[in-house]
């Protein structure tokens, strides 16, 4: 009875090291679209009222866990009884990714003016303010549905050859760790400013180590969210062209003699190019038909 029992124990001990180091190879395949959902809930959460701002995504935090539940369920189904899907669903996925890096570059290039959604610069009610926050909220949690089906296919995709039970361990893993890690540093980013607003008022004589800290933390903040912008579209066609790469065999073949991270960038961004200009004529072609 004791030997049973010690020997189930090692069995466990066993799946869960399994578990751990396919958990450690998902996450690092999803590295590159937990960056970009990191800089687009950082942009997303910032621009509340101070007091809101953890409210607002704390909202935002249950909204991801939510989409999580509905996704994995789905996710392990189609793995089970219809695997075929799940390479389908990458490439549909990687295509928007590519799409929405080559989108931004595109706005880089041509930057056209954006309507301020900032709802602590406007002068509103507080049912106003509360009625933007469910807009602004509302988004977020559809973008966040959107990259939460890609990590998860993406995670999936790395234990596909796993029992069905690993798939949902690792899978699980990967997805809280997701959700917890880049909420957990988006309310550190959204609050940067607040902490170096709080410095600088402690230094009365506006001198001292808690001012230039303090004034650091104010002026970095806006240059952060940039540079997550930076990276996140890199790591969004990173991650597109190595779906492709892996998935598309001529493509690969194509690129073979290329260093790895050129013809993943190259990839990503020519089939961004190609889903972007296809879009705009579609645009082009609906306006002027309903114009007619």
């Amino acid at each position: 009875m004791a030997s049973g029992f010690f020997a189930l124990l090692d069995d466990i001990g066993v799946l869960m090291d399994d578990v751990a180091s396919m958990s450690k190879v998902a996450t690092k395949k999803t590295a590159g679209i937990l960056g970009d959902d990191l800089a687009v809930n950082a942009e997303k959460a910032s621009g509340f009222v101070s007091s809101r701002e953890i409210p607002v995504l704390w909202a935002i935090t249950k909204g991801s866990f939510l989409n999580k539940l509905i996704i994995l369920p789905i996710a392990f189904l189609l793995s089970a009884f219809l695997p075929i899907a799940i390479t389908i669903i990458l490439l549909l996925g990687a295509i928007y990714l590519a799409f929405e890096g080559a989108e931004k570059i595109y706005e880089w290039i041509f930057p056209h003016e954006k309507p301020d959604t900032t709802i602590a610069a406007k002068e509103l009610t507080e049912e106003e303010i509360l009625a933007l926050e469910k807009d602004k909220i509302k988004s977020a949690i559809v973008t966040d549905f959107i990259l939460s089906v890609e990590i998860v296919i993406i995670a999936l995709s790395s234990v596909v050859v796993e029992s069905i039970l690993n798939q949902i361990l690792v899978v699980s893993v990967v997805a809280i760790i997701a959700t917890v890690g880049v909420y957990g540093i988006v309310a550190g980013i959204v609050r940067m400013d607040d902490l170096g607003a709080r410095l600088i008022r402690l230094s009365k004589d506006k001198k001292g180590i808690s001012y230039s800290v303090g004034s650091v933390l104010v002026k970095a903040l806006p240059w952060i969210i940039k540079s997550l912008s930076i990276i996140g579209t890199i790591a969004l066609l990173l991650v597109a062209g190595g779906i492709f790469l892996h998935n598309i065999h001529w493509i690969e073949e194509l690129l073979h003699s290329w260093p790895s991270i050129i013809a993943e960038f190259a990839t990503g961004l020519i089939v961004g190019i190609i889903s972007l200009v296809i879009f705009k004529l579609f645009r082009l072609l609906f306006i002027k038909k309903k114009a007619v």
